[in-house]
């Protein structure tokens, strides 16, 4: 795996650059933001976006499945994954929740690994870095919730996630958050861009219905991918889950 270095010009680690991935989501350069639930990815996400489109809350497990969001930052077009909390020793509905999440991983051309820099590495955030240095995917540690110079200073304590220098950054505030997208873009320009498909319009086609009547598994099979949970239990989905599907 290729772990992240200090930039020469001291801006935060420089991502080094690899082959556009094996299945791009939504069609170009993807970012999957991974981490252990309630350390911020989808403050995160939307900070990226720009506006609030992942839904954010305080209760664990309100994220579950994957869902991208188009993202242009200094001339470079790519989406962000917002993924569900990847929770190691997770039972049932969380464990398909982590396997959405690893799958999220394993599409990405660059995955952003969220920690919450108020509670230091936890067993879980150890658990989880484990398994992407398994990866073959670029890593980049955000370190989250740093609103202070002070808390920037325990930065030198993820590095024993073996992930590299993390990036401190506020999603809330929106601390740092530029610099991390530089970092980003900087990686994926490197990647191929998607074509543009021209004026050939788009059909959107809504799977809608009452619960349990297998609106997931119609819309897995259509996507040609286990894309949303599926799962006896009501209420499973959370949010809407969009994919291009090419007939």
């Amino acid at each position: 795996m290729a772990l992240l270095q200090r930039s020469p010009r001291g801006r935060g680690p420089a991502v080094p650059a690899r082959a556009r991935s094996r299945l791009a989501i939504r069609g170009g350069p993807a970012v999957a933001v991974v981490g252990r639930a309630n350390v911020g990815k989808s403050t995160l996400v939307n900070r990226f976006v720009g506006r609030r489109e992942a839904i954010e809350h305080s209760e664990p497990g309100v994220t579950r499945d994957p869902r991208g969001y188009p993202v242009d930052w200094d001339g470079v077009a790519f989406t962000v994954v917002d993924t569900g909390g990847w929770e190691p020793r997770a039972r049932g509905m969380a464990a398909k929740v982590v396997a959405q999440a690893e799958r999220a991983a394993r599409s990405a051309d660059l995955i952003v690994f969220v920690v919450d820099a108020t509670t230091g590495p936890t067993a879980d955030d150890l658990a989880v870095a484990r398994t992407l240095r398994r990866s073959t995917t670029p890593v980049l540690v955000a370190a989250n919730k740093v609103d202070s110079a002070a808390a920037e200073s325990e930065m030198h304590a993820f590095e024993r996630l073996g992930l590299g220098i993390p990036f401190p950054v506020s999603a809330l505030h929106g601390r740092a958050s530029g610099d991390l997208l530089d970092v980003i873009a900087s990686h994926l320009r490197d990647i191929e861009q998607p074509a543009d498909s021209g004026d050939e319009p788009e059909i959107g086609v809504a799977i809608a219905g009452r619960p349990n009547v297998g609106k997931s598994s119609l819309f897995n099979r259509l996507a040609g991918d286990e894309r949303s949970i599926v799962d006896p239990t009501p209420g499973t989905t959370r949010d809407a889950v969009d994919e291009v599907v090419e007939a």
